[in-house]
């Protein structure tokens, strides 16, 4: 199957409009009124442990003991003129499902919307998680029961770097779900949501945890948990349980290439969650650490280029000035292999690691440098720091390129103060995707100034070699194979 490009794919699985023809009038129809009745007191967690004679996860007594503990969201607001970036509808098919949801619409000044979401009671006093993208823009929200009793609810705050929001209502003796671990959860274990799809609530769904620890793009502090559940528009903010009735993530987002589901959702892990609102609760709002550093996967032929004999890792491509990588010596070539110990596989590892952390933390990095590892500490900085502009792209003779070293005015306009022009490409570097006006930074983690630092490097007659580059404004290691 051919799919999207994934960064128009990828679409908040939340919120539906009032105004949309189809989707509440289904809603409106399908709801039949139900007695009202007293919320189910949550079953002891070591009742749910077991299966059904089958073998299958009890997914009714999940349902019968934490469903009265989700919620469906109803929001209400408005829409002033210049308040974001508007999509052009009329252009991709693919977000014409999307038309007239919150944030989404272009809208006259001060238009009205309404929007619905899901969301789980995590104190008995009505602390309530759901997504942040659920509550934006919000000037009232209404929080629903299973019993059909309605609060008015509050925004204790809202972070949109991982999309996570935390409300209150005023009341007691709610009832409330049960906390897991997303570490706890492997490949291939069965899942269960339950949310209020085109607003349709107390809508159960299951499936299997596809993957883990995937990185979306603009999502870099979130590890997702992938699953095969069913989720779709009004799904948002709600629970993803496990087999045994706890809840191990928040369902947040679809990719989708009709706006309905097609087999891909992807929740945000609960001890992600759970951090955040501890900082919500004491503080009202919410701090990322930051590291300073743009990186790379290091695939095989980089791991070889580096003398790694694993393709674990995360290569550092540019280093931000004043940063707490920058005050730590790290520098581009390094391969972070480590945090606190714990393996690091790719770049979003580190990105989700560092994210999650707290301005000033420090943390303890291994790092793979010029053939040898070592540790360093780091104390992390805050995330609002903004990025500095970085720079890099590739070099000489085997590789097939013809190269010049910067003139002074060219190193002031890049902020450079080493590197190389390709004037001229082909051979093994062309194959490898450089072009003429890359600058060439370093070969293999050494600085490279002048040609025949290049010659140096290749009179070793190596197999393989990274390049790094800078093209525009990004840096980046391009592995080349000489063999």
């Amino acid at each position: 199957m051919n799919l999207k490009p994934v960064p128009a794919a990828l679409l908040a699985a939340g919120l539906l409009a009032v105004g949309s023809a189809g989707a509440l009038g289904v809603s409106q129809m399908l709801q039949q009124p139900a007695a009202a009745t007293a919320p189910a007191a949550p079953a002891p967690v070591t009742e749910l442990a077991g299966t059904t004679p089958a073998g299958m996860p009890s997914y009714r007594e999940i349902v019968r003991s934490y469903g009265p503990a989700v919620v469906g969201i109803t929001v209400q607001g408005t829409h002033e003129a210049g308040g974001g970036q508007m999509p052009d509808f009329s252009s991709d098919p693919f977000l014409q499902f999307f038309r007239g949801l919150p944030g989404l619409r272009p809208m006259p000044p001060a238009t009205p919307f309404r929007g619905q979401g899901s969301g789980f009671i995590v104190s008995a006093d009505g602390l309530i998680l759901t997504n942040a993208h659920v509550v934006r823009d919000a000037k009232e929200v209404t929080v629903r029961l299973s019993d059909r009793r309605e609060f008015r609810a509050r925004v204790l705050g809202a972070d949109p770097a991982t999309d996570v929001a935390v409300l209150k209502v005023d009341a007691a003796n709610l009832p409330v779900v049960a906390l897991g671990h997303e570490r706890e959860v492997a490949v291939g274990d069965p899942v269960l949501a339950i949310g209020a799809p085109f607003g349709l609530e107390q809508t159960a769904t299951q499936g299997i945890v596809s993957a883990k620890g995937r990185s979306l793009p603009g999502e870099g502090h979130v590890p997702f948990i992938q699953t095969d559940a069913a989720v779709n528009p009004g799904n948002s903010g709600g629970p993803l349980f496990d087999a045994s009735g706890r809840v191990i993530g928040i369902n947040a987002q679809i990719y989708s290439q009709s706006g309905g589901f097609q087999g891909l959702a992807f929740a945000i892990p609960i001890d992600v969650a759970l951090r955040v609102k501890e900082q919500i609760v004491a503080h009202g709002k919410v701090e990322h650490a930051r590291l300073g550093v743009r990186l790379q996967d290091l695939s095989p032929a980089l791991a070889e280029s580096f003398g790694l004999a694993s393709h674990d890792g995360a290569v550092v491509t540019t280093v931000t000035r004043g940063s707490a990588a920058e005050k730590a010596s790290l520098k581009a070539g390094d391969v972070i292999t480590r945090i606190d110990g714990d393996a690091i596989r790719t770049g979003a590892d580190v990105a989700s690691r560092v994210g999650m952390a707290s301005p000033g933390q420090k943390v303890r990095l291994t790092v793979w440098r010029d053939g040898s590892s070592r540790e360093t500490e780091v104390a992390l900085g805050k995330a609002e720091q903004a990025p500095v502009a970085a720079a890099g792209e590739p070099a000489p003779g085997a590789l097939g390129l013809a190269v010049r070293p910067l003139s002074a005015g060219e190193k002031r306009q890049a902020g450079l103060d080493h590197g190389l022009v390709v004037e001229d490409v082909q051979g093994a570097a062309a194959r490898a995707g450089i072009r003429p006006g890359d600058v060439l930074l370093s070969l293999n983690g050494r600085p490279i100034a002048s040609v025949d630092e290049v010659r140096s490097v290749l009179a070793g007659k190596p197999k393989h070699v990274a390049l790094l580059i800078q093209r525009d404004d990004t840096q980046i290691f391009v592995p080349i194979n000489l063999g």
